[in-house]
């Protein structure tokens, strides 16, 4: 269970000081996944870097599974594991070697290593590839290493920043089905995306971010009927157009 209460987050420069999250409180439970959504910008990375205490807050409190993300800090990213689009592999590394290489890291026993390479190599279908160079890959293969290095420690709690971003159809059923297998095994799942309809496919509930502000948070359902939208789509230019502030 990840609790975000009233998270604030500024930066800060000699010049400047920009606050980029205002304010926001949210809760993603066990069992489903949580859908952050909104444009680039919005503040959604920020949020999940705060979670995965790659960043501190400037003010709130963020707890993984009621570990706080300041003071427990290691404890909280052996139960995390963090995919984001920007984390980009290459070299002459083979995925296999990769994994193995970021295995090592968390002190993950050898057997245990191997053990969860191939599963995870049959899981996201990357038998055909896993002995070939990184660089070798295509955008979409080297993605799935991505995914497997962040999912390799078996975190409980799985955040997910534009999981499909590079991905062919095929690829991206396969993370949907992964994404919706971990939800069914009672992990904690946090997907944050600017692809609306993959979002209301996937999450049970979801929270809306605009400049760092949250316009709205619940079950899917339950918050489109409150607005009486539609879909998702025509949920957010709704909220957006009633913060007075032009589209594009």
């Amino acid at each position: 269970m990840i609790q975000v209460e009233n998270l604030t987050k500024t930066f800060t420069t000699r010049k400047s000081s920009k606050q980029v999250v205002g304010g926001i409180s949210f809760t993603a439970n066990d069992g489903e996944v949580f859908g952050l959504l909104g444009p680039n910008g919005a503040g959604k990375t920020t949020t999940l870097r705060t979670i995965a205490t790659l960043l501190q807050p400037t003010s709130g409190s963020v707890l993984v599974d009621g570990l706080d993300v300041v003071a427990h800090s290691r404890a909280v990213r052996y139960r995390i594991g963090f995919l984001t689009g920007e984390m980009k592999l290459t070299g002459q590394l083979t995925g296999r070697e990769m994994l193995e290489f970021f295995g090592n890291l968390d002190h993950m026993e050898t057997a245990r290593i191997q053990q969860r390479i191939g599963q995870l190599a049959l899981d996201l279908d990357m038998e055909r590839f896993l002995d070939t160079p990184i660089a070798k890959l295509s955008s979409g293969m080297s993605q799935k290493v991505s995914l497997a290095i962040s999912l390799l420690h078996e975190p409980h709690v799985i955040i997910f920043d534009e999981p499909t971003s590079n991905l062919d159809v095929l690829a991206v059923k396969i993370v949907s089905d992964f994404i919706r297998r971990a939800k069914e095994e009672g992990k904690c799942v946090v997907l944050s995306t600017h692809i609306l309809s993959e979002a209301e496919r996937l999450c049970d509930r979801i929270g809306i971010l605009y400049e760092g502000r949250l316009l709205c948070e619940g079950p899917v359902d339950t918050v489109l009927a409150e607005h009486e939208a539609r879909d998702l789509e025509q949920l957010f230019f709704q909220l957006v157009q009633q913060q007075k502030v032009p589209l594009c």
